[in-house]
């Protein structure tokens, strides 16, 4: 939700709420817990994992695209993606040692040469209890890395032992 107020009744607000929602568990959160969430939860970050020349196949999202619904502005483009593979592909990766990759590290798919690229987004998941991330991988050459391919990513130096793993990292069971 997003609530809007005066200055001079925020204080008040925040107190209300908080006091409201303590039965139900509500606690604050900020910016730092959000974009873990939604890391875990394989959701993309415009500006950071995504831009506005991303395609929906290339991001993992072709299940978004209404095929069936006719023609529209970009239909034959995604089409020789969808049919041809394209240069690259975010996917998703969790860390097998110690170590979190951050944004710009670079992941290496260990058997595709050539397979490459840099990291999106990287946290430690307290859900999971592991480093996971999120990398632009260049894979023209060798074609898309399967779930469980091997991986490393450089960190201070070190490389860290990873594997390739389906989004979202975490969904939660349904009730």
């Amino acid at each position: 939700f997003e609530i809007y107020t005066s200055v001079e009744r925020a204080d008040d607000l925040w107190m209300e709420l908080l006091e409201q929602g303590r039965d139900s568990g509500l606690a604050p959160a900020g910016l730092g817990a959000r974009d873990t969430l939604r890391l875990e939860a394989g959701m993309m970050l415009c500006g950071q994992d995504i831009d506005e020349e991303t395609t929906p196949i290339e991001a993992g999202l072709s299940w978004m695209v209404k095929w069936k619904k006719g023609d529209f502005v970009g239909r034959d483009a995604l089409a020789r993606q969808r049919e041809n593979g394209c240069r690259h592909r975010l996917l998703g990766f969790e860390a097998l040692g110690r170590g979190i990759a951050r944004h710009g590290h670079r992941l290496t798919v260990s058997d595709q040469p050539g397979c490459s690229g840099p990291v999106t987004s990287g946290a430690f998941s307290p859900t999971l209890g592991r480093a996971i991330g999120i990398a632009r991988i260049d894979c023209a050459e060798s074609g898309v890395p399967e779930p469980g391919s091997a991986a490393s990513v450089e960190v201070r130096g070190r490389r860290i032992p990873c594997r390739i793993v389906k989004l979202p990292f975490y969904r939660r069971p349904k009730a």
